[in-house]
């Protein structure tokens, strides 16, 4: 054996025990390469620029899943690089990062179909697009129902679902039974199942790996990401936005998008714009991980409970919104025990299994379910917000229309339900029917 070969040998066996009598286990040489590589063979994923512009043609204040999904569709499809991504804390740091990444498209309104349906369509081709291993998962989505006027309203998901050409469809406990053969009907006679909306396309994918994903190409493409970049106020002449100012200096712009979720009225109060935003904490957990037994994504309307289960084996839990307004990010013991109890009632052998980690996020949420989107009374500001407990599949979508909407100043075809200006003209497009388990 030669020496190379020799101290390659010695060095995988010594950092793993990668070779069995003499010989290396096959390995991809991508990965081959970080292991026996003095020095990391590969750039960064996207840069960290040392200093601010003195202006960009676009500012985007929160580097989370839709700031960076915009910055990504103005480079791409717009050829507009001169923009600026801010954020106070790291990429992905807020909601981006504290959701269960979820995506489907089963909405009630047929203005809530359209929208969500290109989202998931984007998200489809997302990996291949950014370049970059998303771990995209079609899983099917069941929303469970425990009484009758419970599935009369999934009868009325499904019928508008099939006219917007997205496939849902209520089925009854036998089919239930055959495609999630774990389920308690009975429930353990508390509220048995009687039925449920079954969205076959609904799917999880990796989260962070979406921000990253996008930061990555977004950068490529020109576009500079700051992180650690407080917004400490906008300055706005007239009606026009002129500049925005952060802890690192005053950046001169014409265009700034907010993207910042439930931190949204601290921005929105720089530029004097009132909106019905509330802030509602909205938590999760996931348990130890387990042998794959949890194929598909389960939601209970009645028990306020979703699950599914990750590529590392976790169960990814939730529940409904906390039943107060506050700005925080504190998880807490009533939210786990109140989920716990509820999820055994679905899955009563999983009372062994341990909760590794629990936390929270804060939801922006509007009087009619839906998000904010598009233009605002102040010239060149624009509105990413609302987004409640379904925020994160939205991101695909929000990307490609906030982008269309500010480079031509005027909504997209898709947003167009969703301006600020629909609670003056009492034009609200409802969907508390459909967003998770947040009504």
């Amino acid at each position: 054996m030669d020496p190379g070969r020799t101290k390659l040998i010695m060095r995988t066996t010594a950092l793993g025990d990668f070779c069995s009598e003499g010989r290396l286990f096959e390995m991809p040489y991508r990965l081959l390469r970080f292991l026996v590589a003095r020095k990391y063979p590969e750039a960064r994923m996207f840069r960290q620029p040392d200093r601010l512009r003195k202006s960009y043609d676009a500012v985007i204040i929160g580097g989370g899943g839709h700031g960076l999904a915009t910055a990504y569709h103005l480079a791409r499809d717009h050829n507009f690089t001169n923009v600026a991504v801010l954020e106070k804390g790291y990429l992905g740091g807020g909601n981006t990062g504290r959701n269960t990444a979820i995506v489907r498209s089963n909405y009630l309104t047929p203005e809530g179909v359209a929208f969500y349906d290109r989202s998931l369509k984007l998200f489809q081709q997302l990996s291949e697009d950014v370049n970059l291993n998303l771990f995209y998962s079609e899983r099917g989505h069941f929303t469970l129902a425990h009484t009758d006027s419970t599935l009369r309203t999934m009868r009325w998901r499904a019928e508008v679902n099939k006219h917007m050409g997205v496939r849902s469809e209520v089925v009854d406990r036998a089919e239930i039974r055959r495609l999630c053969p774990y389920i308690d009907l009975d429930c353990g006679g508390v509220q048995p199942i009687v039925g449920a909306l079954y969205h076959p396309p609904g799917a999880v994918i990796r989260h962070d790996a979406v921000a990253w994903g996008y930061a990555k190409e977004a950068d490529r493409r020109g576009v500079e990401i700051h992180q650690q970049t407080r917004v400490t106020g906008i300055e706005v002449a007239g009606d026009q936005v002129r500049g925005v100012h952060t802890d690192r200096g005053f950046i001169e712009t014409s265009k700034v998008l907010s993207a910042v979720a439930g931190y949204t009225p601290r921005i929105t109060e720089m530029v004097g714009i009132r909106t019905p935003i509330v802030i509602q904490p909205l938590q999760a957990c996931v348990t130890e991980p387990l042998k794959p037994w949890l194929d598909n994504i389960i939601v209970s309307a009645n028990l306020h409970v979703y699950i599914s289960q990750s590529s590392r084996g976790e169960l990814v839990m939730g529940a409904s919104l906390d039943p107060y307004e506050v700005h925080s990010e504190r998880s807490t013991l009533d939210f786990v025990e109140g989920l716990a109890s509820h999820t055994l009632e679905l899955f009563p052998f999983l009372s062994g299994v341990n909760v590794n980690r629990q936390w929270a996020g804060m939801s922006d949420m509007t009087p009619d379910y839906s998000p904010i989107m598009g233009r605002t009374p102040i010239r060149g500001f624009y509105l990413d917000t609302g987004w409640g407990t379904w925020g994160f599949k939205a991101t695909a979508v929000c990307g490609e229309t906030l982008a269309y909407t500010m480079v031509h100043d005027a909504e997209h075809e898709l947003i167009r339900p969703f301006r600020l200006s629909r609670f003056q003209n009492y034009q609200l497009v409802g969907e508390k029917g459909a967003a998770s388990v947040g009504h």
